[in-house]
């Protein structure tokens, strides 16, 4: 297991099975957002029960160890490959199909901004305003208030676009690479592979971006 660790395929392999952990999570997570398209109580209450789940917090806790493990060793790998190359870095970048594509090149300026917008939605909507709403006796946050009063501030709204297609880019590309570096990927299936990264990619930005853009220039005219 140790030599597993400290190899750069069991390192790429880590960082696959997390990477693809973390895809399946913005998956749920934009379609239990979607809800807002039902009604303001059908999303307070989704949002209540996962909040009152004992559970979260291990989930949580689960979350953040995969985030990190998936950054520290994402960038351990681009660190050690741009070392080992050593000044054939410098020499000029082969054309063609061996060139890396532009998502590729990205991908640490991807991921630190989608760090940054991780940070502030977990401030905004996690520790912003307070606001209570009481459905059949019951009291809970009103997240869609909140989500409202967000969505309206323009700089916010763009802000939040521009960084879910830094997403779109980190997922299209990160999907496809699970299954190369997972050794499923191959001459045959890779188009195929390819596609479905960047299917999958498409609905979830375009899901993350459609409430967002519901909000401010639907709901609340």
């Amino acid at each position: 297991m140790k030599d597993f660790l400290k190899s750069t395929i069991g390192r790429k392999q880590l960082v696959a099975v997390g990477g693809l952990g973390l895809a399946l999570f913005v998956f749920v997570h934009m379609a239990g957002n979607m809800l807002i398209f039902v009604s303001p109580k059908a999303y307070n209450l989704y949002g209540h029960a996962l909040i009152s789940n004992p559970l979260i917090y291990v989930a949580e806790a689960g979350l953040v160890a995969i985030f990190f493990l998936h950054a520290i060793l994402a960038m351990i790998l681009t660190i050690k490959n741009r070392f080992s190359r050593g000044e054939q870095r410098y020499a000029v970048a082969p054309k063609g199909k061996a060139e890396p594509s532009l998502f590729s090149r990205t991908m640490w300026f991807q991921g630190l901004v989608i760090l940054a917008f991780v940070v502030l939605h977990l401030i905004t909507f996690k520790y912003g305003n307070h606001y209570d709403v009481d459905y059949d006796g019951k009291t809970v946050r009103d997240l869609h208030r909140l989500m409202v009063e967000i969505f309206t501030q323009p700089i916010y709204v763009v802000g939040y676009v521009i960084s879910l297609l830094l997403m779109f880019a980190h997922l299209a590309h990160g999907v496809s690479s699970v299954f190369q570096s997972l050794g499923i990927c191959s001459v045959k299936n890779g188009s195929v592979i390819n596609t479905i990264g960047f299917v999958y990619s498409l609905v979830v930005v375009a899901g993350f971006i459609s409430q967002p853009v519901y909000v401010f220039f639907v709901y609340n005219n």
